[in-house]
């Protein structure tokens, strides 16, 4: 029987975005690209760009500058180390790339985003009294090697309804599968920072852990990777998902003066602990691992 020449192209092009997303700090050449995907670089670019709405190489320098935006946000890195780190050897070139994609220079970006952390610690202190709520309380946690199927959501963190229809497909796919258990733990995975990615392209994988390889390949746009072993401060977020970003703004705002640890280039994982078809939106609770050295 014919391969239906719809899922080939698929596969194709989910191979070239494990490619981009896992290298693209690295000199990616056309043949690279080329070898992975099994088409012709004008071909696949046209593919990407239908799907992705950027070319290759637009979605690489993206990729690259966001990328050198959290390091200027969340290290102390020195900007000409962040420029190697993200494959610019030139730094001047990547001063002008970052203030095309910034409106800023690298400098005045850090700058700015120290003073909003400022402004941020000051309304914490201001509305958040130790009468009423506590800071946040966290635990530095090793997790192994976890495999995950899942499904790439991308746009806004706040919309929570589309977040809500691909966990739905997913829970579905997995049934199907008979991969879902009284044990099968629900998770995602947060790889942009939305105060840096245009929200519309902000991506959040929702999947399962998987405790042992598939028995079959992944359809469609199901997905397996392996998340590797990194060590996490752990905090705990108590009520519905649409409130998480309240938590997630304690969490940062108390990071560099009472958590005190150094983040890793690592996405953030959210596992949930419960079902919110049978538990009210007060009692929802979801362990949030920010990655640390």
């Amino acid at each position: 029987m014919a391969q239906n020449p719809n899922k080939t192209q698929l596969e194709r092009y989910k191979r070239l975005l494990e490619l981009i997303n896992g290298h693209f700090k690295e000199a990616l050449t056309i043949q690279d690209i080329e070898e992975a995907c099994f088409y012709s670089y004008r071909n696949i670019n046209r593919i990407f760009l239908a799907l992705q709405h950027e070319t290759i190489g637009k979605y690489i320098k993206r990729l690259r500058l966001e990328k050198a935006a959290e390091y200027l946000k969340y290290t102390d890195h020195i900007i000409s180390d962040i420029a190697l780190e993200v494959g610019y050897s030139d730094i001047a070139a990547f001063s002008k790339a970052f203030k095309s994609k910034f409106n800023c220079s690298p400098s005045l970006f850090r700058e700015s985003q120290i003073q909003y952390q400022h402004l941020i610690q000051a309304w914490q202190t201001e509305e958040i009294s130790p009468k009423n709520i506590s800071k946040l309380q966290f635990e530095v946690e090793e997790l192994p090697d976890l495999g995950m199927l899942y499904l790439e959501y991308q746009g806004t963190y706040e919309n929570i309804d589309a977040i809500r229809a691909m966990g739905d497909q997913l829970g579905k796919y997995v049934a199907k599968k008979n991969l879902l258990t009284k044990n099968t733990i629900f998770m995602a995975e947060i790889l942009d920072d939305e105060q840096i990615t245009e929200s519309f392209r902000c991506r959040y994988r929702i999947g399962i852990i998987l405790y042992e390889p598939l028995s079959f390949e992944p359809e469609g746009l199901f997905q397996v990777k392996l998340v590797k072993a990194q060590k996490y401060a752990k905090f705990l977020h108590k009520g519905s998902y649409e409130s998480s970003y309240e938590t997630y703004q304690r969490i940062y705002a108390q990071w560099f003066t009472d958590v005190q640890l150094e983040f890793v280039d690592r996405p953030t994982l959210e596992f949930f602990l419960n079902d919110e078809r049978n538990t009210k939106p007060e009692n929802l609770l979801t362990e949030i691992y920010i990655p640390i050295v």
